[in-house]
């Protein structure tokens, strides 16, 4: 298992190229590339040239840090098709700057709208049709978070989304963070998914289920908000002695190639200290089950 760090608390105060290097000063041998408007911003294409693209790789190998997983976000599952072949053709660019950059794991979003759930599920398998045949050639892993606010949220139905499409190098994303919005305990998920789980992120979160559904309030009542939090670990409601007894069950924590991410987005003030933090839980908890 390769840890991570995602360096998006730092996209303010350090450059795309001096991430190897402060993944190294912060104890992390593997970095996480997430959305950058240097290297894959949000939504739109791939923004790093060859040039750029050779710099980062050189920057990793001075710093001694890989790139264990590239995260674009794209609206591969749009109901808009236009918006659904753009998607497609920026996926294309970031499968070239990972296969360049040595990196053979993506993972990433299912990208659709959940009042077109229908519209967005075809159109997400019309995306696989296009984009499993390059992911296979290139030998790309892709795994897929269901992302709250997305055509498909809870784990299990994600998971059935993620097998409907066919393909062994399509996988699944745990995000801790995301544990109230799955419905699914983690146990039952990552029994079911088995050796597709691929990535996971770590961070902690309250349960806005919890007081009867008041913990977090929006006005006027019944707005179509999801709530969830990166927090680091302890101070939400998460029970990670569950959910790495169910990493450990799952095999997880000692398959070679997968990867768990550091993703607290939540204290940047205190971003370095908290990246140390997370890289001492997480092998604690690891050491604790093994």
């Amino acid at each position: 298992m390769k840890m991570a760090l995602d360096p998006t608390p730092f996209h303010r105060t350090h450059s795309l190229l001096q991430f190897p290097q402060l993944a190294a000063e912060l104890g992390y041998p593997y970095l996480q590339l997430t959305p950058h408007p240097d290297f894959l911003p949000f939504f739109t294409h791939p923004k790093a040239d060859d040039a750029l693209t050779a710099a980062l790789k050189k920057a990793c190998a001075e710093a001694e840090v890989g790139i264990a997983s590239i995260l674009p976000v794209l609206r591969w599952s749009s109901p808009d098709e236009n918006l659904r072949q753009a998607a497609v053709r920026y996926w294309r660019r970031a499968v070239q700057l990972a296969v360049d950059l040595g990196v053979s794991q993506m993972n990433t979003e299912f990208g659709g709208r959940p009042e077109h759930p229908e519209e967005s599920e075809a159109a997400f398998y019309q995306s696989m049709e296009e984009l499993v045949p390059l992911f296979e050639r290139e030998g790309i892993q892709v795994a897929i978070d269901p992302h709250p606010d997305d055509f498909v949220e809870e784990g299990l139905a994600a998971w059935r989304v993620i097998r409907g499409a066919n393909s062994p190098n399509l996988g699944f994303v745990y995000v801790a963070a995301h544990a109230f919005h799955l419905a699914d305990s983690p146990d039952r998920i990552l029994q079911e998914v088995g050796e597709r789980l691929q990535v996971v992120h770590v961070a902690d979160t309250m349960d806005h289920r919890a007081s009867n559904g008041l913990r977090y309030i929006t006005n006027p009542p019944g707005n179509p908000v999801r709530v969830h939090q990166h927090l680091k670990i302890g101070d939400g409601d998460v029970d990670w002695q569950q959910l790495f007894e169910a990493l450990a069950q799952n095999g997880f924590l000692d398959r070679t190639e997968t990867v768990m991410v550091s993703s607290v987005f939540a204290e940047n003030e205190n971003a370095a200290e908290v990246a140390r933090y997370q890289l001492a839980t997480m092998t604690d908890l690891v050491n604790g089950i093994r």
